[in-house]
């Protein structure tokens, strides 16, 4: 196969319809037909990267090997494909204007006037093919943050429109994205809002050649007949996204409703064989025929938003799979802890995990949550920020230094045990600027690290300003708390473990973010076992 295709999928009459979910599923039938599969996120808002939202607008940030600020869609590409994504995987409407502004201002359009067409569009393109020229793939999906018609989305939806235009014949195809609603007073689904959107696209020059109906109820074949008609595309084209218990149903939803088979004849290519699926749905079973239960906390300062932690719920998925455990995961806010609280909150759970996040808000709940789970013998798991909030509830309690803290939440602590990495000090920028990306870590031999791990070389993805203070090193380890993972070469201490408590560790980094149905995080499940073990003493 020569030339590399391209799917685009659109979204209509809402945002929040599963785009990513729908693009994931497709690449995963791709996939699992033998076809090598990518999958692009292009986002219109402008900021540069999500890295600087609040966990409140744009859920969580999500973060790749070579360190990219990343939307959360790419997390459930990975999850999906078992493949990693890049910095070429997500695009924002920032990035693309700063580029131009950019060229701009070094002389390269040569005295043009810059304009959204040809200048944006044609950055766009040039975006949208990078990785489909690497050789690398066979299809690129591109999914287009947004709803057909808004107006962030406009160079987006010409620049689709341009380049498969230029494709040519049967190497670039739009799959839209709608919801057909159900109106309980009339009794019916009701496919007008579909047409509409679709008609919004054909007044930009796209044809939708695949249409994807969200939807509570079945699609009659009268139904599915009306929007053909209307919408111009073939019946077989008409695909049902009906609701499902778990994401990780759509792939075989989609399989039953041949939207790959359908995508494959528009794309003028063999469909192959049939897609290998076993070990896909020998974990769908695990997931849906559980024979332990446990009730793990997840304590953390954003958990009224579930999408601010999603990579976490979905590593307890693949862990709870992998130990034929259903998790439940109740979330707790750490504003709402103290150490009064904190045994009326904690008490009948089987596991604690304190979640990362920025700021002081909520740090002392946290801090006290550690405390509880380290006297109790609960099974803990602290990850970034909750691995420092281990550190400083151990310099309190064990060493006795009362004011420990982290110079994050408090600059003039007497005993930092917590402090900014040595090259941050001088940064002003927020954007971009933080530990990022994939790091290596040496465990220590005879470690639960190890022992999880099964290794002693690891490599994994940071996001973080604020490291553990080495000058506390020696008397944290005297004390109890062994530093088990450490970064070879910057010498910072990755992760922590008290080896006198049944289950306690800490991690400077996110393995949540390397998580995947074909491969669940080795923590996550070691903690979901521990918590098994906890609840059956």
């Amino acid at each position: 196969m020569n030339q590399t295709k391209y799917i685009f999928v659109t979204g209509g009459v809402t945002s929040s319809l599963g785009k990513g979910i729908i693009a994931a599923s497709l690449a995963k039938l791709l996939q699992a037909r033998g076809y090598r599969t990518t999958i692009q996120k292009f986002d219109p808002y402008i900021n540069v990267d999500p890295g600087t939202l609040n966990p409140y607008e744009h859920g969580e940030c999500y973060v790749t090997d070579d360190g990219a600020e990343t939307d959360l869609d790419l997390g459930h590409y990975e999850r999906f494909l078992n493949v990693p994504t890049s910095q070429a995987n997500n695009v924002t409407t920032g990035r693309v204007y700063l580029s131009v502004i950019e060229k701009e201002r070094r002389g390269e359009f040569l005295g043009k006037t810059v304009q959204v067409v040809p200048h944006i569009t044609n950055e766009i393109k040039e975006r949208m093919q990078l990785l489909g020229k690497s050789g690398d793939y066979d299809i690129v999906i591109t999914e287009i943050g947004g709803t057909v018609g808004d107006i962030e989305s406009l160079p987006y939806i010409e620049s689709v429109r341009q380049l498969i235009w230029e494709l040519g014949e049967n190497n670039g195809i739009v799959v839209h994205l709608t919801l057909v609603p159900y109106l309980a007073a009339a009794g019916e689904l009701k496919t007008k809002p579909t047409q509409h959107s679709v008609k919004t696209l054909m007044e930009s020059g796209i044809k939708a050649d695949i249409l994807v109906c969200r939807t509570e109820h079945e699609l009659s074949q009268d139904l599915r007949q009306k929007l053909a008609l209307f919408c111009n595309v073939k019946k077989e084209a008409v695909i049902q996204s009906i609701d499902a218990s778990t994401i990780y149903e759509v792939p075989n939803l989609m399989l039953e409703e041949g939207l790959d088979r359908v995508a494959l004849k528009k794309l003028d290519l063999p469909e192959k064989n049939t897609p290998d699926l076993n070990n896909w749905n020998d974990f769908l079973f695990r997931l849906k025929n559980p024979k332990y239960e446990v009730n793990i906390g997840l304590v953390g300062k954003y958990v009224e938003l579930q999408d601010s932690y999603k990579s976490i719920l979905e590593a307890f998925i693949h862990a709870g799979a992998a130990n034929e455990t259903k998790v439940n995961v109740i979330s707790i806010h750490s504003e709402h802890l103290d150490a009064n609280s904190a045994e009326s909150q904690l008490k009948d759970l089987d596991g604690i995990l304190v979640a990362p996040g920025f700021g002081g808000r909520g740090i002392e709940g946290k801090i006290d949550t550690v405390r509880f789970a380290r006297e109790n013998n609960i099974p803990f798991f602290g990850i970034c920020l909750g691995m420092q909030m281990a550190v400083i509830e151990y310099s309190r309690n064990i060493l006795g230094y009362t004011d420990a803290n982290s110079t994050e939440m408090n600059e003039n602590t007497a005993h930092p045990v917590i402090n900014l990495m040595e090259e941050q000090k001088n940064i002003e920028n927020k954007g971009g600027t933080m530990r990022l990306g994939a790091w290596k870590c040496s465990i220590k031999e005879n470690t639960l690290a190890q022992k999880i791990y099964g290794k002693t070389e690891i490599m994994e993805r940071h996001r973080h300003r604020y490291e553990f203070n080495g000058a506390y090193l020696n008397e944290l380890e005297k004390a109890g708390l062994v530093a088990s993972g450490v970064n070879p070469d910057t010498k910072l201490v990755e992760i922590v473990e008290i080896p006198t408590h049944p289950f306690f560790i800490g991690v400077q980094y996110h393995p949540e973010y390397k998580s995947t149905v074909a491969n669940p995080h080795p923590l996550f499940v070691s903690f979901v076992a521990a918590a098994v073990q906890h609840k059956n003493k």
